[in-house]
């Protein structure tokens, strides 16, 4: 089989920030479109857009009204379907993002399900009668509160995952399953190259709707253990992929939270229903087991690399992955992964971009990464427009800790930390608009833009351009097999790619220190110093060599 998707270069963009075209303040379609030489520039083959659906945008298009529509805000069917012609003319692919373990409550069959609970469409979703005058069951959202919303002044409950205005899709309805496969089906036909699928672990849930432990001041349990990675989930993914992507050889991410790893095969590999799966078991590397935000784990450059080898040898026993450092749900990598500011420079957040960059996996490069964007401190919880941070905040505060405290650990994680609008320019509203945007945006756009990084050298956006155009020209850095460089010190990070064709090995110094390493010669392909001394890597250095 063709596997296609192994070779692209996926770029991330978050539409509502990316470029604005109609003068409102929010970025659209067509700015994609106008910016498509500069992804062509860049080097980029495939693009993943996050929801532009018909929404009410409660979570910012996370929660769908119309499946088969676009929301006014980034424009029409037309401009998405010029789009799509045009990126194919410079060789770049488009996948959208499929939401489909909920819809938004203004979608049809919620509001019909809801005025009538006869309809056909009540089955579509989840509801369930209170039990001894309460809530279904103890769990709690995603988002903070309760999983069950009451319905009126009935004694019936509907159940979310998420936000209340995201109900969940009752998956246990054969009719309803149809009625999403055609959906998905019409997409693809569009000329689509395939989908990022969110969520998409949640959507088997335990069938016995029973309490968990309270495991909080609120009195909940994290909903995750009932209806996340539940048992028979195979099933649904076995008919979706027969109905939909197998018919189409299209490429499928899996967004899978919480994916033990002896449990991969249903997600990814010849059995499995997706292409590849992003694997947050290395980069959730930060947060306790319990997923809080707020409960912070203390780690070291070791404690990361011992992850990121794990994930990247346990996939490769079956299947293939979607590297990445950040995405809309992530805050910047330099922030994570690079804890001192003053540590913040061109040679870190390059050696950041080597270490991920060159891994066994398709690439996934997320607006604004490219010339090294950072996270925005903001001052007030007031300040904040994703919803889920404003939960996290709200449950930090319910667990005891100060405003300073809640307001500090929301700062560190925020998913709106990446969907500041993307800096194009030294200019007013930093070229993305020339009105204020939809969010805050950053104060050093004047400093880190795209503008200055074009034609500088060196610049993180050059540096981008090169280990895009290397893995072009090196097939080993595609087919190439990890194995990890052992006996290396512990604030180094250390891989080859290992093919019939060769070994390249990939160096990476997490520290502000010169670090004396192991002997490695041969060719250097990509150095992000001007110069690399055998046997030593500077601060902060990233060394690829072919050997």
């Amino acid at each position: 089989m063709n596997e296609w998707w192994k070779n692209e270069v996926a770029y991330q963009i978050y539409p509502r920030s990316f470029k604005d075209t109609n003068h409102d303040g929010i970025g659209d379609i067509k700015g994609i479109t106008e910016k498509l030489d500069y992804l062509e520039n860049l080097g980029v083959t495939l693009l993943w857009l996050c929801p532009i659906y018909k929404s009410p945008m409660d979570d910012n298009g996370y929660d769908i009204s119309d499946y088969y529509d676009i929301n006014p805000e980034f424009g029409t069917m037309q401009d998405l379907e010029e789009l799509i012609q045009e990126a194919k003319k410079k060789n770049i692919k488009i996948i959208m993002d499929l939401v489909i373990n909920h819809t938004s409550d203004e979608h049809p069959w919620f509001k019909e399900a809801m005025t009538n609970p006869h309809s056909p469409y009540r089955d579509y979703y989840i509801f369930k009668s209170a039990k001894n005058g309460k809530a279904p069951t103890n769990w709690r959202s995603v988002f903070g509160g309760s999983v069950w919303e009451k319905v009126g002044d009935t004694e019936d409950y509907y159940f979310h995952a998420f936000s209340k205005r995201q109900p969940d899709l009752n998956w246990e309805n054969p009719q309803m399953r149809q009625d999403l496969y055609k959906m998905i089906n019409w997409w693809l036909e569009k000329g689509i190259a395939g989908f990022r699928v969110d969520a998409i672990n949640f959507i088997k849930k335990d069938q016995r709707y029973q309490d968990g432990a309270v495991d909080g001041a609120d009195g909940l349990s994290a909903c995750f253990a009932f209806s996340r990675n539940q048992p028979g989930i195979e099933k649904f993914f076995e008919e979706m992929k027969r109905e939909t992507f197998a018919k189409h050889h299209c490429m499928t991410v899996a967004e899978a939270v919480g994916v033990n790893y002896p449990d991969l095969g249903i997600f990814i590999g010849d059995q499995g229903c997706f292409s590849m799966m992003f694997d947050f078991n290395y980069s959730n590397f930060d947060i306790g087991e319990d997923e809080e935000w707020f409960k912070r784990k203390t780690w070291s450059p070791k404690d990361y690399r011992e992850l990121l080898f794990t994930s990247q040898r346990e996939i490769q026993k079956i299947g293939w992955v979607a590297s990445f450092l950040e995405n809309h749900d992530q805050p910047r990598s330099i922030d994570k992964l690079i804890v001192n500011k003053e540590d913040h420079n061109y040679y870190s957040k390059t050696m950041l971009a080597g270490m991920f960059f060159h891994l066994r996996g398709t690439p996934f490069i997320y607006q604004g990464q490219e010339i090294g964007m950072v996270n925005f401190t903001r001052q007030s919880i007031d300040e904040f427009n994703d919803i889920g941070s404003i939960g996290q905040y709200q449950r930090a505060i319910e667990e005891g800790y100060s405003k300073e405290e809640a307001l500090h650990f929301v700062n560190l994680r925020s998913r709106d930390n990446t969907r500041t609008p993307m800096h194009w320019d030294d200019s007013e509203y930093a070229g993305f608009s020339d009105t204020e945007p939809w969010i805050k945006m950053m104060d050093n756009y004047k400093e880190i833009n795209v503008a200055n990084q074009l034609s500088k050298e060196p610049s993180v956006f050059q540096f981008y351009k090169k280990m895009i155009a290397l893995r072009k020209a090196e097939p080993i850095l595609v087919e190439g097999d990890f194995e990890e460089l052992s006996e290396m010190p512990d604030d180094v990070i250390a891989y080859s790619r290992v093919s019939a064709e060769g070994t390249i090995s990939c160096l990476c110094n997490f520290s502000r220190n010169s670090i004396k390493i192991r002997n490695i010669e041969g060719i250097v392909l990509l150095n992000n110093y001007p110069e690399y001394q055998l046997g030593e890597l500077k601060p902060f250095q990233f060394v690829m060599i072919k050997q």
